[in-house]
């Protein structure tokens, strides 16, 4: 129990004190953000500060997990979304080319074995839908062992990986949004692992660690911001609330109570832009995300953070107690939510 307070503590407190060296020392190796790139007047500030958090989340990772196939294949995969959010963050990297990266982590999470098995389904008699039915027989001859590996499992797994990683990233038009979401992501997570009925306390830890940290970089981006993350930092929180819905007994409907504003402001900005016949994986000032949107209604910041935050507590909170048809439900209840709010931003 000491664990799980003392080190997220020390999670909170490592990455403040890299957040502050951050406003010191990037203006001076040029570690900044390109204001005049999107026509603001402001100086430039350190950017992007992401990688702090994953600097402070390997750090901690190394020294408390246990070192197995799993927890190197997190490390690994981490580690390569890091050089491929970095590289984006300084020089923009084409689209299609952080999608193959995305689903080469997302495959090596999965081949490494952090996976879903399951899902439930409350219609179904035995309530469960099996993700194992097939498997697929990689022989690895230079190993000496053959690799299987569950198809419809991958598919769903590496599907799933690669919704959060984008659903955050593309959500982080404000300052201090994806901090403030993923803080309670990581808690309600932890909250859920540490319950009677899924009794994961070293889950528990690894999202309470990760609380410390996104809260730590949320003390510097929410706004008036003094730094901005990045997709280095979205990218990264985004995989992680993805890992440890699997780590949890793949509690996906948890998770997407938990996400589902930016995971429904995800859907509904892919399908507005097919129906207009445009690249979805590009943005365009013509169907812009819920909180732009929300911007030219003149909200400020703070107020939409507030929205976004109030929503992820209020139905992440009720995912804890909710049976999987009442989460079913609550989902619906949700994305109805979600509509209404697109109708009334869609007005002038």
């Amino acid at each position: 129990m000491n664990a799980l307070i003392i080190l997220p503590i020390f999670a909170f407190t490592l990455c403040s004190v890299l957040h502050l060296i951050a406003l010191r020392d990037f203006p001076t190796i040029g570690l900044l953000d390109f204001p005049k790139r999107y026509g603001l007047s402001r100086n430039a500030i350190p950017y992007p500060t992401g990688i702090l958090s994953i600097l402070t989340f390997l750090l901690i990772f190394g020294y408390t997990a246990p070192w197995t196939l799993q927890s190197a294949g997190i490390a690994i995969s981490i580690l390569l979304l890091t050089l491929i959010s970095f590289l984006d963050d300084r020089y923009t990297i084409h689209p299609a080319v952080r999608l193959v990266g995305q689903a080469l982590i997302a495959f090596i999470i999965f081949a490494t074995g952090s996976r879903i098995y399951t899902l439930t389904n409350p219609l179904l008699a035995d309530g469960m839908i099996n993700l194992d039915t097939i498997n697929i027989l990689f022989p690895l001859s230079s190993f000496r062992f053959p690799l299987v590996l569950p198809l419809w499992s991958g598919i769903f797994t590496i599907i799933w990986l690669m919704i959060t990683m984008n659903a955050l990233n593309w959500f982080d038009g404000i300052p201090g949004q994806v901090s403030t979401l993923s803080t309670i992501g990581f808690l309600v997570i932890g909250s859920l692992a540490m319950s009677d009925r899924v009794q994961q306390p070293e889950v528990a830890l690894i999202a309470f660690i990760l609380a410390g940290i996104a809260a730590a970089g949320l003390l510097f981006d929410f706004p008036p911001n003094k730094v901005l993350m990045g997709d280095t930092g979205a990218m990264f929180f985004g995989l992680m609330l993805g890992v440890l819905t699997i780590y949890s007994g793949g509690k996906v409907a948890t998770a997407f109570l938990v996400l589902g504003v930016p995971l429904i402001d995800l859907a509904i900005v892919i399908v507005r832009r097919i129906l207009k016949k445009h690249n979805p994986l590009r943005g365009n000032s013509t169907d812009e995300h819920l909180h732009h949107r929300l911007l030219r209604k003149r909200w400020s910041s703070r107020m939409i953070i507030t929205l976004t935050a109030g929503l992820g507590t209020l139905f992440g909170t009720a995912a804890l107690f909710f049976s999987t048809t009442q989460k079913m439900v609550a989902a619906g209840v949700l994305f109805a939510v979600m509509l209404l709010l697109s109708l009334y931003t869609s007005k002038s």
